[in-house]
């Protein structure tokens, strides 16, 4: 049975409003809403960059339809192994805070940002969106002194998708000195999944309910290969349906963004996705429906590719399972993880295969991610020059006190990736553009 250490808080347990009835997830999820992190989500970059349309998806769009999936999967899940999940305390408002968090820490220009940022870092603990998630709700953002949204603890286990910190699974980044940033290739800098050491302190109270087995196996890791970053292997019941729910929502709703704006069309659809789907056994919907589907993705009536997309998002959904992970754990949450049959696991597989090569992989967009790397890097760089001079005043304030312990580069990191595309933009063109003058308004970190 789950204890009540998984609704405590790290700042006062005690705060709650005269005639508040809510339950801890219902107060999270509004911390969550109502935070200045979630607001920014809606100009930063999903896959196609802000300013060049209006339909598509952005992060905050995204994590919203994330957000209605995961209630899906919850409600999925409920109907299927109903003495389960009132075993393990399964919570829809949970996994919608979850999924609106999910995305928080992804800075500007989407992974061209994530990757300038980790190799402006990389000597200084490295940055990753995860980890500045992480960061932003258990410090960065002042709902609290101290302690950010002060999230319950189950909220924040939820959260953590990679339960180890970057210093311990950093593998190998090429060893000559690149002299101009332009030079940086962003294969070679994505960052290891994991959260800074800057914030253990923080992990190490989120994991504190865990018996020492527990979080042992928890923070195993695996190598793929010599010289790559370690993955970890295991993730909590809650987040594992927040990932399903991020995985499809990334690989049926921004293939919807891509056939919209005319990027795929219905032939190169056909036989680079379709094809490969109907040879897998077994995935028996997808086999049946698929092929009556694509012309209607493809349809000029809006509505006959809603419908479509619907469908598919309903047959992953109420295709996915609960399975054991790993018989050593004691805690119920890390004893279950909710995962797609083998054959929607495929199925999937090659949705995002084929967003990713036809879509993200477009030169058009890396194009633009290529940019904004350049952006992040030169503003990073003009920062840490001078940051007494050129760093707003709330800023330098964290700066001063971040130096005293030495991790004053952190602030700088945590000051960029709050920016949106078109404030990181701007200051870019007010630090080195002599034709651009204009004072940036924004409330940070």
């Amino acid at each position: 049975m789950l204890t009540n250490q998984w609704h405590e808080r790290r700042f006062d347990n005690r705060t709650v409003r005269e005639g508040d009835h809510r339950t801890p997830f219902q107060r999270d999820k509004a911390r969550i809403l109502h935070s200045a992190a979630f607001r920014r989500l809606q100009s930063k970059t999903q896959v196609l960059g802000i300013g060049i349309g209006d339909f598509y998806r952005t992060r905050l769009t995204h994590s919203l339809e994330a957000s209605q999936i995961g209630q899906g999967i919850s409600a999925q899940l409920t109907l299927k192994y109903p003495d389960l999940m009132q075993e393990l305390g399964l919570d829809s408002t949970l996994i919608e805070a979850l999924c609106l968090a999910h995305d928080i820490g992804h800075p500007p220009f989407g992974h061209g940002g994530e990757v300038a940022l980790n190799f402006m870092m990389h000597q200084h603990g490295g940055f990753e969106g995860n980890g500045q998630t992480f960061r932003i709700v258990t410090r960065l953002e002042p709902y609290t002194a101290e302690h950010g949204m002060d999230l319950s603890r189950r909220t924040l286990l939820g959260l953590v998708k990679y339960p180890n910190t970057i210093d311990a699974l950093q593998g190998e980044y090429p060893r000559e000195k690149i002299q101009d940033f332009r030079q940086v290739k962003a294969g070679q800098w994505h960052p290891p999944k994991g959260l800074f050491l800057d914030d253990i302190h923080a992990l190490e109270w989120l994991l504190s309910p865990l018996s020492k087995t527990d979080r042992e196996l928890f923070q195993q890791t695996l190598s793929t290969r010599p010289g790559a970053h370690k993955k970890n292997r295991f993730k909590s019941f809650d987040c594992s349906i927040m990932e399903l729910a991020d995985d499809i929502a990334y690989s049926i709703h921004d293939l919807e963004d891509a056939i919209v704006m005319g990027i795929v069309n219905q032939t190169t659809f056909e036989q680079e996705l379709l094809g490969p789907i109907q040879a897998i056994k077994d995935a028996t919907w997808l086999n049946n429906h698929l092929p009556r589907l694509s012309p209607l993705l493809f349809s000029e009536h809006p509505h006959e590719r809603k419908n479509a997309i619907g469908a598919l998002v309903n047959a992953f959904i109420t295709s996915i399972e609960v399975c054991a992970t790993d018989p050593g754990f004691e805690e119920p949450l890390l004893k279950y993880n909710a995962t797609f049959p083998e054959q929607f696991e495929r199925a999937l597989s090659v949705f995002k295969t084929f967003v990713y090569q036809r879509v993200i992989r477009k030169s058009e967009i890396q194009q633009l991610e290529y940019k904004g790397q350049l952006v992040v890097m030169e503003l990073f760089n003009a920062f840490s020059s001078d940051p007494e001079r050129l760093l707003p005043e709330n800023t330098q304030k964290r700066w001063h006190k971040a130096r005293e312990r030495g991790s004053e580069i952190r602030v700088i990191a945590d000051y960029i990736s709050g920016m949106t595309d078109e404030f990181a933009s701007r200051m870019h063109g007010n630090l080195f553009l002599p034709k651009i003058q204009g004072i940036n308004h924004g409330q940070f970190y």
